[in-house]
């Protein structure tokens, strides 16, 4: 089935529209018709070939939400019209003790990306959420229960979302834990919101005193500017988990000394640099521990985002047109939107 999308020939070159095909229809498969796709860090890096690896052409695009067009003979769990989403994985072995246990994102022989991911049982790229249609084994499509006009507000919920909502599950987080969010961007944002609708008392970190307002409008009890030691020293031994989202290499010790015994400082940012090591002291005498954490697996991104569906959490986000995406990553880069974009798809349809 050829597909319009948008695509890189190379890291130096710029989006363009180009032709792609799309496999037919499978008697497990759905076919989606892309309503609209989050712009994620990760799409740049991978266009960018910043992160090794990249085929070319490249079709980024792992937050994706629409509208079901066609289901294969054997799918059950949808129906044409239905709304749904597709996330960061396409596919996996499927059984692994990861995959088995319901955590596909750590599948032993690897997940198969949603773009830039070879497909199981061939060489074939994978192509993203910058196009018109995609078609997607039924185990890695998410059902959607928010409301129409939220959908846009949906679309970042399939990576920032669920990258922020695993490690708040797996720790935890809820009634009576005081939980420090690091960052307040396209991740840590999402992290605010989901730590204080989980009931915790949440406190935001960041390097720019100007986004203390916005961090307590997204639901932060406190702010902290991580660059003043006096009211980073007043909440040493005060917190029980941290989720730290910089994906810049910083000092993990300022953040370590501020948890509570047996405290978890968990990474979900990648930097281009290794973070300088942690004292050991720091972790051994209160049996602290620095953890990471890698987006989700299909059961807990569909409780996530039935849980954001229950109390209308979506992201804050700015819509694109797709002919925008150039622009959009330019300011990506100066860190100028709050906090997301995501493209309405119907500008590709239309172009």
């Amino acid at each position: 089935m050829s597909t319009k999308a948008y695509a890189v020939a190379s890291a130096e070159a710029l989006f363009g529209p180009l032709a792609i095909e799309r496999r037919a229809l499978g008697p497990e498969d759905v076919e989606i018709d892309i309503l609209y796709c989050g712009v994620c860090h990760s799409d740049l890096h991978t266009a960018r070939s910043e992160w090794p690896g990249t085929r070319y052409p490249c079709v980024p695009g792992h937050e994706i939400v629409g509208r079901v067009t066609a289901v294969g003979a054997k799918v059950t769990k949808f129906s044409v019209g239905d709304l749904a989403a597709v996330g960061c994985m396409v596919d996996s072995c499927r059984r692994c003790l990861s995959c088995d246990d319901g955590l596909e994102q750590y599948c032993e022989h690897g997940f198969t990306a949603t773009y830039n991911g070879p497909i199981y049982g061939s060489g074939e790229n994978t192509f993203g959420g910058y196009s018109e249609k995609i078609v997607v084994d039924a185990h890695f499509v998410l059902a959607i229960h928010h409301s129409e006009t939220q959908l846009a507000g949906v679309a970042p919920l399939l990576c920032a979302g669920i990258t922020t909502w695993s490690p708040l599950k797996h720790w935890g987080v809820g009634p009576g834990k005081s939980v420090g969010i690091v960052g307040i961007g396209g991740l840590g944002h999402m992290g605010v919101k989901l730590a204080h609708a989980l009931g915790a008392h949440v406190v935001a970190f960041t390097t720019s005193p100007s986004k203390r307002d916005a961090a307590l409008a997204l639901g932060a009890d406190e702010v902290v500017v991580s660059t003043d030691p006096a009211a980073m020293a007043a909440r040493a031994g005060s917190l029980d988990f941290i989720l730290d989202t910089v994906a810049v290499a910083h000092d993990l010790d300022a953040y370590v000394n501020l948890l509570k015994r047996d405290g978890a400082l968990v990474l979900v940012g990648v930097p281009a640099t290794p973070h300088p090591s942690p004292s050991a002291g720091g972790l051994i005498f209160k049996r602290r521990q620095v953890a990471g954490s890698l987006i989700g697996g299909v059961k807990e991104t569909q409780e996530m985002l039935d849980f954001c569906a229950e109390r209308g959490i979506v992201a804050d986000i700015e819509t694109i047109a797709m002919q925008q995406i150039e622009t959009a990553y330019a300011r990506m880069l100066k860190n100028d939107v709050k906090y997301r974009f995501v493209i309405d798809m119907a500008t590709l349809k239309a172009a």
